[in-house]
């Protein structure tokens, strides 16, 4: 092994110690990625976004740098030809692993319920909800695309009972709704308001 590495030229020793040392961090970080470890904590990153630049990336860029500049030699191109294919290769993977990465951070997120995307959401009682917080209900109500149950209390000076209609106008800090009943004015009708119109001239003609 140590025979057949140090008679290789100078860009293949380069290609294969990138190659080799990158395909072991590579493996070791999608393991940590994909069990529950972050191995972002190592230089700090955040998963905010999409993000191009981020230690999983650079090692996918190194990764698939030296495996593709190691095919190139075996076909015989030429160094610079070389070194331009791998780079795009380079490139390209950590282009794929930045875009893979914000995808399973989306589904992550979509996972976790937000109560704050609650607040002016419109649901129904789904328990009865004490007067004056007296007693904590239950709501169903739609948030993050979901219908969900969950625990709400009213400022309300009457009970709210199962299948009122309400509103959420507040959270507290520990994810309890705050709702109110809502209260919609009842407009008449554009026929009811002709129909009014005519008969008060009606009588003012009599």
């Amino acid at each position: 092994m140590a025979e057949w590495f140090s008679n290789l030229e100078f860009l293949s020793k380069v290609y294969w110690l990138v190659a080799i040392i990158g395909s072991l961090i590579f493996s070791v970080v999608m393991i940590l990625a994909f069990v529950g470890g972050d191995a972002d904590d190592i230089d700090a990153d955040v998963e905010a976004g999409f993000q191009f630049i981020s230690f999983k990336n650079l090692v996918g860029f190194f990764t698939i740098f030296g495996w593709s500049g190691i095919a190139c030699i075996d076909s015989g191109l030429s160094t610079p030809l070389t070194i331009i294919i791998s780079i795009i290769s380079g490139l390209l993977m950590m282009v794929i692993m930045a875009a893979l990465f914000f995808f399973i951070s989306k589904l992550s997120d979509s996972g976790t319920l937000n109560y704050k995307n609650a607040l002016d959401a419109v649901g129904e009682v789904y328990l009865t909800i004490g007067a004056d917080r007296s007693k904590m209900g239950k709501v169903s109500i739609s948030v993050q695309g979901t219908l969900r149950e969950l625990d709400a209390l009213t400022d309300s000076l009457s009970e709210l009972k199962t299948g009122t209609i309400v509103k959420v106008v507040d959270i507290t800090s520990n994810g309890i709704l705050i709702v109110d009943q809502t209260r919609k004015p009842i407009e008449p009708s554009k026929a009811e308001n002709e129909k009014l119109l005519s008969n008060t001239a009606q009588k003012k003609l009599l």
